[in-house]
């Protein structure tokens, strides 16, 4: 039953699952391959021509993923959903970049035995008037000297639009919005802060897209308590982006349309394939963040710096994510008041969704 309901088997295999099926740890493997699972059939219902590609892989350090590729379908260009769950040993550097985030780790023989895992998508659709959508959520856990474990949450979604849609947005908003709300109500605001400020290109003055949540390090106020939470914000997912491309999916465009999304494209989807090498650098997790420009992650993300200290990357997972077509121009500007200003003006000054 479990094999029929995911695009794979389990990287860990049902039988390690199933001894160890208490474990957080465990329960997470299930949720991340559960919403591949769920993300990949609801966008394959709306672009019925196309199909998923489905490719399992091993890291020769520890672990492997299962990459489900959608691509050139009516709706998508592309659609990429990834799942990692790696284990091994973290370099020397890795660890001395996430002390210098406030982790305390004490290692033996200069050894850290870790485990991550995660679940990530980056969908890219033909239609201009259809937004880019990202979401992505992991587990990290680091056993100590001691044998004592470290463990915390991140991930996040958020929205890319190429023009601005309010209804759209809010009801994005409100979904993830209503997800925080089952565990505590300050969750929201907190976590739409920090989609908000931690996608800020400080030289450009602009976010990458309208947010949505983001977090990180989260080890708090209890391992069962994060997880259920996490898993509101997976399960949110297909319910906030789903109705937007059914809404939009067949709207008609014009080549001025089509050609800003080319080049908000090519603005930023270089960031994407750096900010794909720290998670599969890293822990060989996913992709993070569509659509933002390289300078961000060249200058400002931790990740970036920290991924690639560590082995394990894979080529092929990182490239999967980056659109099929794109465009760039030099100082290019939207006239005043036009469509494509008023998404600008959006991306520099974040509004207030759901009040």
């Amino acid at each position: 039953e479990l094999r029929q309901r995911f695009m794979a088997p389990p990287v860990s295999g049902l039988r390690e699952l199933r001894r160890r099926r208490r474990e957080v740890r465990s329960r997470m493997e299930l949720l991340i391959m559960e919403t591949q699972a769920e993300v990949c059939r609801a966008l394959a219902k709306l672009d019925p021509g196309a199909a998923f590609s489905v490719d399992t892989w091993e890291r020769k350090e520890g672990g492997g993923g299962i990459s489900c590729v959608l691509q050139d379908g009516e709706v998508f260009e592309k659609a990429g959903v990834n799942v990692s769950v790696v284990s091994g040993l973290l370099s020397e550097e890795a660890a001395r970049q996430m002390r210098s985030r406030g982790k305390s780790l004490k290692a033996k023989d200069g050894k850290l035995p870790f485990c991550a895992m995660g679940v990530s998508s980056v969908i890219h659709p033909k239609n201009p008037h259809v937004p880019t959508m990202h979401f992505n959520y992991r587990y990290f856990e680091i056993e100590e000297a001691d044998g004592t474990k470290q463990w915390w949450f991140g991930g996040g979604t958020d929205l890319t639009p190429t023009y601005l849609n309010e209804e759209d947005a809010i009801h994005f908003h409100k979904t993830l919005k209503e997800a925080c709300d089952k565990h505590d109500l300050k969750l929201y605001p907190k976590y739409k802060k920090w989609c908000d400020d931690y996608f800020y290109i400080k030289h450009r003055g602009e976010r990458r897209g309208i947010g949505g949540i983001f977090f990180d390090d989260v080890d708090s106020p209890s391992k069962e308590e994060v997880f259920q939470f996490v898993k509101s914000c997976a399960k949110a997912v297909v319910p906030c982006y789903v109705p937007i491309v059914k809404k939009h999916r067949h709207d008609s465009f014009t080549p001025e349309e089509k050609l800003w999304q080319q080049l908000r494209r090519g603005r930023r989807h270089n960031q994407l394939l750096l900010i794909n090498l720290f998670f599969f650098c890293s822990f060989s997790v996913h992709l993070l963040t569509p659509d933002v420009s390289v300078e961000f992650n060249l200058v400002y993300d931790r990740g970036t710096k920290f991924g690639l200290l560590t082995p394990g990357s894979r080529i092929e997972s990182i490239l999967m994510s980056l659109p099929l077509t794109a465009r760039w121009e030099y100082m290019h500007t939207p006239p005043e008041s036009s469509k494509e200003a008023e998404i600008l003006e959006v991306l520099r000054n974040p509004k207030d969704w759901v009040h």
